[in-house]
């Protein structure tokens, strides 16, 4: 399971503040504690500073690779910052995102192929949003056959569909569920990811429906997550359902969790 850790997003107004006022010290400490936490990417977002993002998005890898040895996930989806980050990341990036789109489609290609990267493709067609399954399945198989014909490798890229709050339609959960495993039923290559926090938007309680729907996700396919991993009952949430589907062997990271006290209190 490849966990995206979501924290550094200048949404958030504690991150909007520390990049405004370039505190690189606030910023390291949340990247030092989503990657001792188990992230294997820093996702750095700067897109609530329209006009410098080209100049935040850099300084946020910069800021985020003098503390940690890990890739960032550049979320962004503007090129020009995206093409900035990139000349300054180490190692392979993950990059957030591109889709069907004509416009979008258009301006991100040159970015992802000046460079090796990884991909976020969201499963969304030329005009608007899926609602259904089937709609997120077919938008997949066409950006999977785009990218490939362009260079990018199966396993490089992460197939997001889209998953939308279910306190707007609660057929949300079930189209997304049906989708995941429809993709990976017919693409056991390719990487499934998503934001989760987007399932449970306008509902009480919030890390519990995305718990439980992490688990389900696991359960159709989902092999990587964009999400909290300092969230403790997350992560115990996390290592319980990957042992129970055996992604676990000899349950050792479960044990292991539990001799750590993860698993504790949550």
């Amino acid at each position: 399971m490849i966990i995206v850790g979501e924290l550094i997003n200048t949404s958030r107004k504690r991150i909007e503040k520390a990049v405004r006022e370039q505190d690189a010290a606030f910023i390291q400490q949340i990247a030092k504690a989503q990657a001792e936490a188990g992230a294997d990417y820093i996702d750095v977002n700067a897109g609530t500073f329209l006009e410098k993002e080209e100049a935040y998005l850099p300084w946020l890898v910069q800021t985020v690779q003098a503390a940690v040895a890990l890739p960032c996930c550049l979320d962004s989806p503007n090129p020009a910052a995206l093409n900035k980050a990139m000349s300054v990341h180490r190692g392979v990036p993950l990059i957030n995102s591109i889709s069907l789109e004509t416009d979008r489609y258009d301006q991100m290609l040159p970015v992802i192929t000046r460079a090796p990267c990884k991909l976020v493709a969201l499963c969304m067609g030329q005009t608007a949003m899926p609602t259904t399954s089937q709609e997120r399945v077919l938008a997949a198989e066409q950006l999977i056959d785009a990218l490939v014909r362009v260079g990018i490798d199966l396993p490089d890229i992460f197939i997001d569909p889209l998953v939308q709050p279910v306190s707007v339609d609660t057929r949300m959960g079930t189209a997304a569920l049906s989708a995941i495993g429809a993709i990976r039923e017919r693409h056991p290559q390719v990487n499934i990811i998503c934001g989760l926090s987007n399932i449970s938007f306008g509902l009480p309680e919030r890390r519990l429906i995305n718990r439980y729907f992490l688990a389900l996700a696991l359960g159709k396919g989902l092999s990587a997550a964009i999400l909290d991993p300092t969230d403790r009952a997350m992560s115990a949430a996390l290592k319980t359902a990957r042992m129970l589907l055996d992604q676990d062997e000899y349950c050792s990271d479960y044990i292991e969790a539990y001799e750590g006290g993860i698993l504790s209190n949550t």
